[in-house]
């Protein structure tokens, strides 16, 4: 039988939200769980259930927040006390709850590999298989909408006809993927705890947005690439061009991570010439502000790597969108437009004072590159931190802000016509340019910008 239990974090600090921020008290907790015995005896008592019935769905958000504080509480401290690890993965092993099973998966040692780790994260005890993660009905409405060296992104269906993205990672495999070494379990750990933070933002009270791309599943599956993504894969590249490799030469012991994700719509880059004019430009660059803003103030949060095909543009009906900072409801016009933030692969922040944060001083290739201002980014972040990437430098959004407005000035839009509105928002564009690097961070750009007042 559990009981609820008090206990000290080891910094000083109460557990009860670090292990629950989900939920109010313990109670309601213990609540949720005898709700799932009660229901348990209608289900196979087997340890696929999750997968089987799709149950990580329907409780993905409370795993969110507990799952991924726990890997980084495991990461900072398991060198200090062992016990108070094994501890919290006893504790917050609580989302898992082998859900309506009516048992509890088994707990864990003090010593659990990355690979255990994602696993635990999809909510698995093993890689599955393409057909199980992607099943016919969705696969045969797969199309390919982006890449990256990291790997491909394509479009599909859900169970309730609604579009997704899933983005497809190779990992801790031997062959060089798109010119780069594959991600580790441990890599990939990083950018699987960010994107659940970030993701949870939409269900805060304090500091509250909508601006980062929602995480609704993921998986790790092993086997070839499915024929059915290899000609999405060729129909892309037909179209518009692949700078990738053909993903063909997987094996079968070939390690993927699938993460599925809300549709976003289109990367900025590809709306160059869409967009209807510069009046819904300055939404799209206010909604950024405002979420970086957002994340800055709950989570130490820095993107560093904003470029223009990293922030996805849909068309919405409704003429506002909401968000909350240090508690204060601000609304942005949204012009017909909504803006997600993606891709947090160098990105970094805090969670209750325990840093996530991607160590790139040795990358020396990310800071030579030249031919576009986005190169110039990243040395100007190396210079202002000192190559020290576990610090906390906000000012790295503001840099990524001022490439942001350069994009928005040199891109295309629908509406050719210079009318007096159309002027006025050029040059307060251009003065928005001139004055955004004097903030020390998006918070106070968005707060003190003549731009967004």
């Amino acid at each position: 039988m559990l009981a609820p239990i008090h206990h000290e974090h080891p910094d000083g600090k109460d557990t009860e939200s670090f292990t629950c921020s989900l939920l109010n008290t313990h109670e309601q907790v213990f609540f949720l769980v005898k709700v799932c015995l009660n229901l348990s005896d209608c289900i196979p008592k087997t340890h696929t259930t999750i997968q089987k019935f799709g149950i990580s769905n329907i409780f993905f958000f409370f795993s969110l927040l507990c799952s991924s504080r726990l890997h980084i509480f495991d990461k900072k401290i398991q060198k200090k006390n062992s016990n108070i690890v094994k501890y919290y993965y006893n504790f917050t092993i609580l989302y898992y709850i082998t859900i309506f099973t009516g048992i509890f998966v088994a707990s864990y040692d003090e010593d659990i590999s990355d690979a255990e780790k994602v696993y635990q994260e999809c909510q698995q005890s093993g890689p599955l298989s393409f057909s199980d993660c992607i099943p016919p009905a969705r696969m045969k409405h797969c199309s390919k909408i982006g890449e990256g060296t990291f790997g491909e992104v394509f479009s599909t269906i859900n169970d309730s006809n609604e579009t997704v993205a899933l983005k497809i990672i190779p990992v801790e495999g031997n062959q060089q993927v798109n010119g780069e070494q594959q991600k580790t379990f441990g890599e990939i750990l990083h950018e699987i705890i960010i994107s659940k933070e970030l993701s949870c933002l939409n269900m805060k009270e304090i500091n509250k947005t909508d601006g980062f791309i929602g995480l609704n599943n993921l998986h790790c599956v092993r086997g070839c690439y499915p024929e059915a993504l290899l000609k999405a894969w060729d129909k892309f590249d037909r179209q518009k061009g692949s700078e990738n490799d053909r993903p063909d030469f997987f094996d079968s012991e070939q390690l993927f991570l699938i993460l599925e994700f809300e549709f976003g719509g289109s990367d900025l880059e590809n709306m160059n010439g869409k967009l209807s004019s510069l009046v819904q430009a300055k939404s799209v660059l206010h909604q950024v502000t405002a979420a970086l803003a957002v994340a800055e103030q709950a989570l130490c949060f820095e993107h560093r790597d904003l470029h223009w095909g990293n922030i996805l543009v849909k068309n919405i009906k409704h003429k506002h969108n909401e968000f909350i900072l240090n508690g204060r409801v601000h609304s942005i016009e949204t012009r017909g437009v909504h803006v997600n933030i993606i891709d947090y692969s160098l990105s970094r922040l805090e969670i209750d004072g325990l840093t996530v944060s991607c160590d790139i001083s040795n990358d020396e290739e990310l800071f030579m590159g030249q031919g576009d201002y986005q190169f110039e980014i990243y040395r100007l972040m190396k210079k202002e931190n000192n190559n020290c990437w576990s610090t906390y430098n906000p000012h790295s959004n503001v840099l990524w802000l001022h490439y942001l407005a350069d994009k928005l000035l040199s891109m295309n839009y629908k509406n050719k016509a210079q009318t007096n509105q159309q002027k006025m928002l050029k040059s307060a564009l251009k003065s928005f340019q001139s004055e955004i690097l004097s903030y020390p961070s998006a918070t106070e750009a968005l707060m003190n910008c003549r731009f967004f007042q």
